[in-house]
C-alpha cells in the first residue's frame, strides 16, 4: 500500500464528501428517509457515500470496500479493507446539530491502522499522516492545499479530575452510572466519532459506550486515537477492540487516552 497516495485519497474524498453534505445541510429542506433498521438516512448520506465508494473503488480497485449505506458490502469479509460511514451521526445532522462527521478507514488484520474524521459543520480535520502520525488540520480545507498541520497526542490524565465525553443522541442511565464510577471535573456531549478525536487532541480523556455500534461507525476515530497514544478497548475484558467481525457489530468499548484507571 502507497500511504502517502493513500493520505491524498482520503483527504480529497472526505473534503469532497463533506462540501456535499455541506450543500444538503445548508438547502431549505431535506427529506429523511427510514432504512430497514428504523435508522434515519438523507440524501447526504447517500452523496457522500458515492463519493468515497467510486473513489476509493478508482483507485485501491483490489481493496474490498465495507461501507454503512450499501447493504451488500456487509456480505463481504477480508483481512484488509477499508470501512466507511458516510455521515456518522446523521441524528445530529437532522436536527442541524453541527457534529456530524464524514469516515473513512482502512483495517488491517483486525485493527485500523489509518482513517480519516472530518466534521464539516465544525472545521475539524483529523486524520493519520502517510507515517501513521495522528494530526490536525487547520485552514481553508482546500482539496488542492494542505493547510497548516499539527501532531495531535493524548493528554496525561488525572484520574481524580477526568474530562468525560458522552455520545449527544444516546446517553443513557446505564451510560450515566458507569461514569459515576469515576471522579470527574467535566463531562462533555459530543455527536459522531468526534468523541474519539477529541481524546486523541488531548481535549477529553474518556469515552464510555454502553449501547450498540457498527464498525464503520468506530473505525476512522480508533485508528486517530490509536496513533495519538490511546486506545479502544472492549468493556468486558479490557482487551483491544477488533475490526472484521461477521456482522460488523461492536460490543460495548471503552476509549481512552493512556493512563486512565478504567473501571
Amino acid at each position: 500500500m502507497d500511504y502517502i497516495k493513500l493520505c491524498q485519497i482520503f483527504r480529497s474524498l472526505a473534503l469532497k464528501s463533506g462540501d456535499a453534505i455541506m450543500d444538503v445541510y445548508n438547502s431549505d429542506k431535506f427529506e429523511v428517509s427510514v432504512k430497514s433498521d428504523d435508522s434515519p438516512i438523507t440524501l447526504a448520506d447517500k452523496k457522500a457515500d458515492e463519493i468515497i465508494t467510486k473513489g476509493l473503488r478508482k483507485y485501491f480497485p483490489n481493496v474490498p470496500i465495507i461501507t454503512e449505506e450499501q447493504d451488500s458490502s456487509h456480505d463481504v469479509h477480508a483481512p484488509f479493507f477499508f470501512i466507511v460511514d458516510p455521515l456518522d451521526g446523521t441524528k445530529e445532522f437532522i436536527n442541524r446539530r453541527g457534529d456530524f462527521t464524514v469516515n473513512i478507514a482502512l483495517v488491517d488484520q483486525g485493527a485500523p491502522i489509518r482513517g480519516i474524521v472530518y466534521a464539516p459543520a465544525c472545521r475539524r480535520l483529523f486524520y493519520t499522516d502517510s507515517t501513521g502520525l495522528a494530526i490536525e488540520e487547520k485552514g481553508a480545507f482546500d482539496i488542492s492545499k494542505m493547510g497548516l498541520v499539527k501532531k495531535i497526542q493524548t493528554a496525561l490524565p488525572d484520574n481524580k479530575a477526568l474530562k468525560v465525553v458522552a455520545s449527544k443522541s444516546h446517553r443513557d442511565q446505564k451510560t450515566n452510572e458507569y461514569i459515576s464510577e469515576y471522579q470527574y471535573s467535566d463531562l462533555v456531549s459530543a455527536g459522531s466519532s468526534l468523541k474519539f478525536c477529541l481524546i486523541a487532541a488531548g481535549e477529553a480523556d474518556l469515552y464510555p459506550r454502553l449501547g450498540p455500534t457498527m464498525e464503520w461507525d468506530t473505525a476512522a476515530g480508533h485508528a486517530i486515537l490509536s496513533a495519538a497514544g490511546g486506545h479502544v478497548l472492549k468493556m468486558e475484558d479490557k482487551e483491544p477492540l477488533k475490526y472484521g467481525k461477521p456482522n460488523y457489530k461492536n460490543p460495548f468499548f471503552l476509549a481512552a487516552s493512556k493512563g486512565v484507571e478504567l473501571k
